[in-house]
């Protein structure tokens, strides 16, 4: 469901498959073959100024079912954001892999090429650099990520335009 919020009405591109179970409200802008499935909320329903404004999220990203974004900036390209993930990180970059159930404390920033491990806690304002690999509660920079995650990581998203292509034409949509 999308819906308008104080006059604005998310911004989505007939590339991408967005559920009919999810929702997304307010100044929301979501690049090109990107996909939000079941359960998702995606709110931008925040007046702006350091935390709030529009929010766009990139192209060839997945915001997997039962996730909830809420007061973030920017989420880069090419990211998947996994099952049941909690997202209020002011931003997130290129490349990234947010695991199943992981929390995104307000204020947080993920740097390029990371990984999140399922169920990690990123603290209020905890800043990720570029090519980490971060796991546990509260989340720790255990290290670099590998090539074998890396490798990992660009298996998943090459995998992700196909299935979106494959829902919407399941769907029906043109």
């Amino acid at each position: 469901m999308l819906e308008s919020y104080m006059g604005k009405m998310p911004s989505i591109p007939d590339s991408c498959f967005i559920s009919d179970a999810a929702y997304i409200m307010g100044d929301v802008e979501i690049g090109e073959v990107s996909s939000v499935w079941p359960g998702a909320v995606i709110r931008g329903d925040t007046p702006g100024g350091k935390h709030g404004g529009k929010m766009i999220i990139g192209n060839n990203t997945h915001i997997e079912d039962n996730v909830t974004v809420h007061f973030t900036k920017s989420i880069g390209d090419r990211v998947v954001i996994g099952h049941g993930a909690v997202v209020e990180a002011f931003s997130i970059g290129n490349n990234v892999l947010v695991g199943d159930n992981a929390t995104l404390l307000a204020y947080s920033k993920i740097g390029d090429n990371c990984i999140i491990a399922a169920g990690s806690m990123v603290m209020e304002g905890m800043e990720i650099p570029d090519n980490s690999f971060v796991t546990g509660v509260p989340a720790k920079i255990k290290r670099s990520i590998s090539e074998k995650q890396l490798a990992m990581l660009e298996e998943l998203l090459s995998f992700m335009p196909p299935l979106v292509a494959e829902h919407k034409r399941n769907r029906g949509d043109k």
